[in-house]
């Protein structure tokens, strides 16, 4: 039986490391056993110093938290299957676990650009309404916000979901990536996946696209208040308040862009570059998001200095 047949009647889905670089997994998963242990470790700190920093429990840091709390998760439900592609001991997945893994990286997605549009929020009440800053973004509020947040990452996304349990796969049961995508399963599907595409493009323009408009809108009222600032010091001080949540927007959305066109239009391309971007969409922004606000926002800045001096005294 050859192996497109094994891979066509197999429950599983063969999972993709690196095309023709399998004698040297051992090698390349060192980088990423790293890259994975500073994501731990970096939102782990980041949290640490927001619950442990009284100084830190404002809405910004709030927001914050929820960002390093997405980021974990998004650690989580990836390096199972990726460094267990790498180390050998993970080769195939489940379709109830590929269904799974595909629900939790994609509500993840969703709930980052929730979480960043919500730190725009924040960044807007306080650049054009400083004075009824802490009246509007109440503790209350705040717990509001993160319920709307986790509901609509949550509650969206499983119609087209649970839909991929029923569809036929029949094509050749070869996954993209060392992890699971929903585009990558219906890919393979044989039955009618019309609801599941249309269903994905409404998911994808209610969600990332509509965050993303509105983020871009908050920043143009932000400038726009900015710019009537008289003092140049001023300006340049309210806008740098902006600078690690505009960084952060870019981790986030630039690879989602760069993983979106290399599906749509890089099928010429060799499955290499599918990989590699499909591991920055994955691991970039978890892994930036601390290290950038560690170094550009001085009260974390701070704080994790502080705290690395402690434990190496």
């Amino acid at each position: 039986m050859s192996v497109l047949s094994i891979s066509n009647s197999s429950s599983g889905f063969v999972l993709t490391g690196f095309p023709g670089l399998e004698v040297y997994y051992p090698w390349i998963s060192i980088p990423f056993f790293f890259i994975y242990a500073l994501m731990f470790l970096g939102n782990c700190m980041v949290l640490h110093v927001v619950r442990t920093e009284p100084s830190l429990h404002q809405p910004m840091f709030y927001f914050l938290a929820m960002l390093a709390v997405t980021d974990l998760c998004m650690g989580l439900s990836t390096v199972p299957t990726v460094l267990g592609v790498l180390w050998g001991f993970v080769k195939e997945i489940s379709l109830d676990g590929c269904i799974a893994q595909s629900y939790f990286i994609h509500g993840l997605s969703f709930m980052e650009s929730s979480v960043l549009l919500a730190m725009a929020l924040d960044r807007y009440i306080a650049i054009c309404n400083p004075l009824r800053y802490s009246s509007i973004l109440t503790n209350d509020k705040i717990l509001r916000i993160g319920v709307a947040i986790l509901c609509r990452s949550s509650m969206l996304i499983p119609p087209v979901i649970i839909r991929l349990k029923f569809l036929n796969y029949c094509r050749p049961h070869f996954l993209s990536h060392s992890f699971c995508l929903h585009q990558d399963l219906i890919r393979m599907a044989c039955s009618d996946i019309r609801f599941n595409s249309i269903y994905a493009l409404a998911l994808v323009i209610s969600n990332l696209l509509l965050d993303a408009v509105l983020i871009l809108l908050s920043y143009m009222m932000i400038l726009h208040t900015v710019l009537a600032i008289a003092s140049r010091e001023e300006r340049i001080k309210s806008l740098q308040t902006c600078v690690s949540h505009i960084s952060a927007v870019s981790v986030f959305y630039i690879p989602i862009i760069g993983l979106t066109m290399v599906h749509r239009f890089g099928k010429h391309l060799s499955p290499l570059v599918h990989v590699l971007m499909g591991n920055v969409y994955i691991l970039f922004p978890p892994l930036m998001n601390p290290i950038i606000y560690s170094i550009k926002t001085k009260q974390i800045r701070v704080r994790v200095q502080k705290l690395l001096y402690l434990k190496g005294s």
